[in-house]
């Protein structure tokens, strides 16, 4: 990382308390605060001092990349996108409408030889083994907890090693619906 340009943060007289009044008062998030803190080791304008990188991350715990990232953020955003950490990105459910069908066609086939009923691990090698890339078993117990048609109802799908059993909505029997009156 030695390659990389630091991005320079200079805070403004205004800016400077506005973050040390942020940080005594500790009524923002932790992550937010954490920023601001980061800001304030980094300007370089306050104390004279040139932190590295690597001391403000070990000073805040924080890792390096945060530390890379924030500043540059400041430098090319502003001082308000700096402070609020962008959203991770999230995987989306992966199961789509081909899928999903090839999953239930696999649970409504007969098991494999040597086997009395199809696991959720079962389910999911086979899947890949059709070339849809990688399924976790978690991803088959989804699709097969949205169903509502008998085959949840049928016994299909028990667990593997002990765990993993598909329960409808209510937590209760596969393919049984609570009804309230």
């Amino acid at each position: 990382m030695a390659g990389r340009r630091r991005s320079k943060v200079t805070l403004t007289d205004e800016e400077r308390d506005l973050r040390h009044a942020m940080v005594s008062s500790g009524k923002a998030a932790a992550s937010k605060l954490n920023h601001a803190r980061l800001l304030l080791l980094a300007d370089e304008a306050s104390d004279g001092q040139r932190r590295t990188d690597q001391e403000i991350a070990a000073a805040l715990g924080l890792g390096l990349r945060t530390v890379e990232r924030v500043r540059q953020c400041f430098v090319e955003e502003g001082l308000d996108l700096a402070l609020v950490p962008r959203p991770r990105p999230r995987g989306a459910y992966q199961v789509d409408g081909r899928l999903e069908a090839q999953i239930l066609a696999i649970a409504k086939s007969d098991p494999p030889s040597g086997r009395k009923r199809w696991t959720l691990r079962l389910i999911a090698d086979k899947s890949v083994a059709f070339g849809r890339g990688a399924v976790s078993p978690e991803s088959v117990r989804r699709v097969l907890k949205k169903r509502r048609d008998p085959l949840a109802g049928e016994d299909v799908v028990h667990p593997s090693q002990g765990r993993c059993r598909v329960r409808g909505p209510d937590g209760g029997p596969p393919g049984i619906v609570s009804v309230a009156l």
